[in-house]
């Protein structure tokens, strides 16, 4: 449970929803219960997730995925009934990019391709052979990512008769029955006007792809659809459950729920990736943004989620399954509190490509280390250190250049989601961006997706900033500014 409303505080049967928030590692379906004095978060279970060889490539499990969706529903639907309540909606949010095809009888043809899969590198050219990368970005606003929808869209050989949906309207459809398309997800695709939110119909010509697609656009609080009769049988849950749009792509949610009362905040979602950027009105063109690899997304309530990929916590997790691997188990907790005893060292580039893939993790940041002349010890410690010191600049970075080519100055910086907790990056983050670090909440990409639906269903009013507040009050936040005195980049 997350926030400071509890279970005993529940508000009636329309404030409670159900939040199904899905990770490239794991995934949650979690109650939210809305009250003036904040969001009570109930995790009622638990799945892993992640990706499996098959057919010749990374690919999502997606039948065990969705059957553990089905199985959170019905614990949900448990819980919630074991207290009187009802389930007012259902939301839905995963990472970006990566799309099932279905067929006209509504059947998954394969499992999903991964975003970790290599297969995109080789369509990177041919896409650009068609599309000038200058008139892409003009156009999407979109960071280059060789992972992006467009270039695994241009890899595929039939899609005649098929229809693509992203992860979460993939799950969303199997519920309702209903295809749709949400609109902060649409805007990680590279095939979304960025200025008239709709689909750029003919970049999708121009790849000899059929402007249908995908489904029509859905945007944040629009009812999907109810769920199906045997869904809704199998879960225990009524058929009029309604399934509503909420910021799919999770960062969409995560930055809807930043607690931020000022205009003049930069964000970063901290987690696998790290999300960092600036919440607009309007998105940034121009070919110096395009230069500097900044994408726009579009965010709740019509924002823009200004922003870049930078490398996250996949680092040090990555390492820490490499450590275990060798008989090494840390407690977490110690082993940053080793890292932060020692002086600041050398560094990485975080958002490295190099570091994408799963493989013997401390051994490639040493490497990494070792191609810029410095040497890093074979020590867990040291290479924690690493990895924060090199996080913490890569955020200060973005954060700079994010200002610069929007034309913003940034007075506070947001840490929402599992980074949040870590008070060594947090600490690190404010030194090095020299502005104060809020952190938390942790949990804030489900308390986006349940404010979004208890806004829609009438349990909560207004617009973002009125829905930030009500997470802020219910959430303890922790605050790091800036320490003056450093001496070899140890905090004092």
């Amino acid at each position: 449970m997350s926030t400071a409303a509890g279970a005993a505080n529940a508000q009636p049967s329309s404030s409670v929803f159900a939040a199904v928030d899905i990770g490239a590692s794991s995934g949650r379906v979690i109650l939210g219960r809305v009250s003036p004095a904040g969001v009570a978060l109930e995790t009622v279970h638990r799945f892993p997730n992640g990706v499996v060889e098959r057919d010749g490539g990374l690919r999502w499990d997606f039948d065990a995925l969705f059957a553990e969706v089905l199985a959170g529903l019905r614990a949900a639907a448990a819980v919630a009934a074991a207290q009187g309540e009802t389930i007012a909606g259902i939301g839905i949010d995963t990472w970006a990019v990566d799309y099932g095809l279905v067929n006209k009888a509504g059947e998954l043809v394969a499992q999903p391709y991964s975003y970790r899969d290599d297969r995109s590198r080789a369509a990177v050219a041919p896409v650009h052979a068609r599309l000038d990368p200058e008139r892409l970005y003009q156009t999407t606003g979109l960071q280059f990512l060789q992972f992006n929808t467009i270039y695994q869209l241009a890899t595929e050989k039939d899609l005649d008769g098929l229809q693509a949906l992203l992860i979460p309207d993939l799950i969303a459809f199997m519920l309702t029955g209903v295809r749709r398309t949400e609109a902060t997800n649409a805007s990680t695709t590279g095939l979304f006007d960025a200025v008239a939110g709709e689909w750029a119909t003919e970049f999708l010509a121009a790849l000899g792809l059929r402007k249908d697609l995908f489904p029509p656009l859905v945007q944040p609080g629009e009812t999907v659809g109810t769920l199906l009769p045997e869904i809704a049988a199998a879960v225990d849950l009524p058929g009029d459950t309604k399934v509503v749009a909420v910021g799919s792509h999770d960062t969409a949610s995560a930055v809807a729920a930043v607690p931020a009362g000022e205009e003049d905040f930069a964000y970063i979602s901290s987690g696998t990736w790290s999300l960092v950027g600036l919440e607009l009105k309007h998105p940034v063109l121009t070919e110096a943004s395009r230069e500097a690899n900044f994408t726009n997304e579009r965010g709740v309530d019509g924002t823009v989620r200004y922003l870049r990929n930078v490398g996250g916590l996949w680092l040090l997790s990555e390492c820490q399954r490499a450590w275990a691997g060798e008989g090494f188990r840390p407690d977490l907790d110690a082993l940053l509190a080793a890292a932060a005893a020692l002086p600041a060292g050398p560094q990485i580039n975080a958002d490295d490509p190099y570091f994408i893939a799963p493989d013997d993790m401390p051994e490639r940041i040493r490497a990494a280390v070792r191609r810029t002349g410095d040497v890093l010890p074979n020590d867990p410690a040291a290479i924690t250190r690493c990895i924060m010191d090199s996080l913490a600049a890569g955020y200060a970075r973005t954060i700079t250049a994010a200002e610069r080519l929007a034309g913003r100055t940034v007075d506070v910086v947001h840490v929402v989601g599992g980074g949040s907790q870590n008070a060594l990056l947090c600490q690190l983050t404010a030194n090095a961006t020299g502005r104060p670090v809020v952190a938390g909440p942790v949990e804030a990409t489900a308390l986006g997706n349940i404010m979004v639906q208890a806004r829609a269903a009438g349990a909560a009013a207004g617009g973002l900033a009125h829905m930030r507040g009500i997470i802020a009050a219910g959430t303890t936040l922790r605050r790091f500014e800036p320490l003056i005195s450093v001496r070899q980049g140890s905090m004092q």
